[in-house]
């Protein structure tokens, strides 16, 4: 009981929550068999071997919401965590298997994950019609949230290529172990205390050798590749569309499409192969690796493995030389090896 008054006090800052609405009542009803009050134990029990031992797990704030879910600030075994609730509506049988079998991919491929810039799974219940998956918890919030509290155009470049970096090391990592994330966006990647980026949100991921066409599919249009969102056939390339969006996040602080609506974003990406304005103050060699990202055509989209390479070297030159780095601009019909920066033959050549 003690460590549970303390968390009430840094959930709360120390302030009382307000009461909920009539309407927000009866909108949380379902929830009500399982969280009993802020900071109360979820009833029930998992037989699965990731399941909770739920007498240890104790709920705080929520702090994200999503169509299906909630996702709130608790503490689990004494330490923080955060704790995504989906609930099964009763009177949709078809939506509540599909959210059933996503709860169970979802934990399924989160089982198997362990890399520094993926979040860290830590337990889960099911307990039809309410579903638990517990996560580290980050403190730093989305990298969404974050972009969103800067000036436009404000980040610095060497923080831009490091939080790129993050992301495309989690990125290849996920591909390498054969699964596609599908949802890559500013609001699914989360910092530490030390603006380490780790991949999060893998609700619509799946395997490669799984996934087939898009039919049918629910992802974020702004982030999404136009072969996805024409329901085709997809591979991993869907991840590095998306993760180009990112990268132009970095740069811009902004977000893509603003001034449209989702449909509309989704219209312009594949009618008329829209993309949002690239900042003219972007270096040539990020600017040309951002349009190899989100190429139409899939097959001239780079690896992540190539993506690390040269975000690598980016970062190095940019230490060693950012003059250099500014005015560097790789070959019209430049491929990804001849896109490295030639830093130290320059320097070389300078001392000569």
């Amino acid at each position: 009981m003690k460590n549970l008054n303390w968390f009430k006090q840094i959930a709360n800052n120390g302030k009382l929550e307000r009461r909920l609405s009539l309407g927000e009542y009866k909108r949380a009803a379902s929830w009500s068999k399982y969280i009993v009050s802020s900071g109360a134990a979820i009833k029930g029990e998992g037989e699965e071997e990731w399941s909770a031992d739920m007498s240890q797990l104790y709920i705080g704030n929520k702090f994200a919401s999503g169509r299906h879910s909630r996702i709130y600030r608790g503490i689990y075994k004494h330490g923080e965590v955060a704790i995504k609730l989906i609930s099964q509506p009763e009177e949709d049988g078809d939506l509540a298997t599909f959210l059933e079998k996503q709860f169970t991919s979802e934990v399924a491929l989160l089982l198997r994950l362990k890399h520094p810039n993926i979040i860290t799974f830590i337990a889960a219940c099911k307990k039809p019609p309410v579903f638990c998956i517990i996560t580290e918890y980050l403190p730093g919030g989305s990298l969404r949230k974050y972009l969103h509290q800067q000036e436009p155009y404000s980040v610095p470049l060497n923080l831009v290529l490091k939080l790129a970096l993050d992301i495309a090391h989690g990125m290849q990592y996920l591909h390498a172990e054969g699964i596609l994330h599908r949802d890559l966006k500013s609001e699914n990647l989360l910092l530490d205390e030390d603006m380490c980026v780790k991949v999060a949100d893998f609700g619509i991921s799946c395997l490669e050798s799984q996934c087939g066409s898009a039919k049918g599919f629910t992802g974020t249009y702004r982030w999404m590749a136009p072969e996805m969102i024409k329901e085709k056939n997809h591979t991993k390339k869907v991840d590095v569309y998306s993760f180009g969006i990112v990268l132009w996040e970095l740069l811009t602080a902004l977000t893509p499409f603003d001034d449209m609506t989702p449909e509309q974003a989704a219209f312009a990406v594949c009618q008329k192969k829209a993309r949002p304005p690239i900042p003219a103050t972007c270096p040539p060699a990020v600017r040309k690796l951002i349009k190899r990202c989100w190429a139409n055509n899939p097959h001239k989209r780079p690896h992540f493995e190539e993506i690390v390479t040269v975000l690598e070297s980016y970062a190095e030159v940019l230490e060693q030389d950012p003059v250099f780095f500014q005015s560097y601009e790789p070959p019209r019909n430049f491929t990804l090896s001849q896109c490295l920066p030639k830093c130290n033959s320059r320097s070389a050549s300078a001392e000569a």
